[in-house]
């Protein structure tokens, strides 16, 4: 049975797409067959791929805006069990586009559902903000992972993200649950950041996974030569982190 994750958070700059695309590579390590799925109309996980979100036109865009668009049509291949729906530009127009559709919030899980593709985790990458196209990666997806950066004022958003999956469930998808919270950018030598981690475990308990993704400018190579921390610097810390990572997600517990 296919695991639909959302990675949310509405503050930006916290590690969704870094995250989307090494979990993603992680879990296809581990011989599952992964779907990434781009709402970000800034594209960072299509362009970490080496896509152009400027001159692409089969994008999640088409998946939201024509109902006839089949997943088959917009998915792309982009590495051994990995494949992903890549961002275009026209995503910044969905909240016009969309705004007099019935089902807004369900297009992207009605495009899933009628998918033959079959997949073992499904990843669902969110820009910063609470908007439709977070709304449609909460409706589509069964379980939300939320990175949290290190910062107390990255916890802020973890706030307002957490309303608004209680009005997602109360009123469009009752079956979403909490996931987990993990750790982003974290500095072993700051002391701040350890308090956030260590307010982070205190309010959500088991729910704030063990593994701490910590800050290095490895972080940000990666992508510029197309490749994920774990293809570009495979015993790195970083990619070890997403590889332990991607293990308690498996697992389905976090310690």
């Amino acid at each position: 049975m296919t695991r639909t994750l959302v990675i949310a958070n509405q503050k930006g700059g916290v590690g969704k797409s870094t995250s989307v695309m090494n979990l993603g590579i992680a879990l296809g390590e581990r011989g599952l067959r992964v779907l990434l799925v781009d709402l970000d109309p800034q594209g960072g996980l299509t362009a970490a791929f080496g896509i152009d979100s400027y001159n692409t036109r089969l994008s999640t865009f088409m998946l939201l805006a024509h109902e006839q668009v089949s997943l088959a049509r917009v998915v792309r291949p982009v590495r051994p069990r990995v494949a992903l729906v890549p961002a275009s530009i026209d995503l910044a127009a969905s909240e016009i586009q969309l705004a007099a559709v019935a089902d807004r919030a369900h297009r992207l899980r009605n495009a899933l559902r009628r998918s033959r593709i079959p997949f073992d985790y499904v990843l669902i990458d969110t820009p910063p903000g609470l908007g439709i196209l977070t709304a449609n990666g909460l409706v589509a997806a069964d379980e939300l992972l939320i990175p949290v950066q290190c910062q107390y004022l990255a916890m802020r958003g973890v706030r307002a993200l957490m309303e608004t999956v209680v009005r997602i469930k109360n009123s469009l998808n009752p079956t979403l649950r909490l996931a987990g919270l993990f750790g982003t950018m974290f500095r072993t030598e700051s002391q701040h950041g350890q308090e956030v981690v260590d307010e982070l475990r205190a309010v959500f308990g088991p729910k704030m996974f063990k593994t701490l993704i910590h800050y290095d400018d490895v972080v940000a190579e990666a992508p510029l030569v197309g490749l994920s921390v774990l293809e570009y610097m495979p015993r790195h810390p970083i990619a070890q982190g997403y590889r332990a990572l991607s293990e308690e997600i498996v697992n389905g517990r976090v310690e």
